[in-house]
């Protein structure tokens, strides 16, 4: 299916946001994932499907002084 990741077109098989972040090979414990803008709560990753058409935001937290 393809999705929207970050503003660009994205082909993705991934059923949830934890599949997802997982095949992006992303700690879920570092970012925030908004889908169709709606902040998803990190404790409903896998339980928040992808579907054809969604927009995926994912935001890296970094810190720094």
């Amino acid at each position: 299916m393809t999705i929207t990741l970050n503003g660009d077109p994205f082909e993705t098989d991934a059923p949830t946001i934890a599949d997802l972040l997982a095949r992006l090979d992303i700690d879920p414990r570092r970012v925030a994932v908004e889908r169709n803008f709606v902040v998803v709560k990190r404790d409903a990753y896998s339980a928040t499907p992808i579907e054809t058409g969604d927009q995926i935001e994912i935001v890296n937290f970094v810190g720094g002084g």
